[in-house]
């Protein structure tokens, strides 16, 4: 089985590239430049960890004017990162873009890092959303492309855990951007446990 890996240099998504591969799946890693302040940091975490774990190098599909249509702080320095951390449709784009890698490439699947739906703090982080997006999914495409959410039933708690176990490290989370992580942004609480 082949899939496409959506990858953001973060401990979520390199702990689902590393079990992906422990499964013995081909992996087609994607990062998408929606025009995120962390980019650079995240494309540079993701790219030290997967050469590390002898991964393919990531895709990168830039598609960084959907930052601007929304005022958040993921992609906008003068909106305050701590408090609107929201980006509407955010995970729909990132898998309207591994649905068409997916296509190019013959991949069965498309793999996102999300967490245990209890973490969630945006409609796009469920169980249903996934549901709903699968379905749309594949009457767009025709086909039978699976969503996968390798980590769905996990804590951050149980992520961290594993990825320590596995050897994961140097990892980048924070929406900040900075070379050190802020520890306040929506990212960095998660590791508040």
């Amino acid at each position: 089985m082949s899939i496409v890996l959506l990858a953001s240099g973060g401990l979520d998504s390199t702990l689902s590239a590393v079990l992906a591969v422990e499964q013995g799946l081909e992996v087609y890693p994607l990062f998408v430049d929606y025009g995120q302040i962390a980019k650079d940091r995240e494309l540079s975490a993701c790219r030290i960890n997967y050469k590390h774990f002898g991964l393919p190098e990531p895709k990168v599909v830039n598609v960084q004017g959907f930052g601007g249509l929304y005022p958040s702080g993921l992609t906008n320095a003068n909106v305050d990162i701590f408090e609107d951390a929201f980006l509407p449709g955010r995970n729909m784009l990132f898998l309207l873009m591994g649905t068409t890698y997916a296509c190019n490439v013959c991949a069965s699947a498309i793999s996102i890092g999300l967490l245990s739906e209890e973490l969630s703090l945006f409609p796009d982080q469920t169980k249903e959303f996934l549901m709903k997006a699968q379905s749309i999914i594949s009457m767009m495409t025709d086909r039978e492309l699976q969503i996968l959410a390798p980590l769905m039933d996990f804590t951050k708690r149980d992520v961290v855990a594993l990825a320590k176990e596995k050897g994961i490290i140097g990892t980048y989370s924070c929406h900040a951007g900075g070379e050190v992580p802020c520890g306040e942004c929506i990212a960095c609480k998660e590791f508040d446990f």
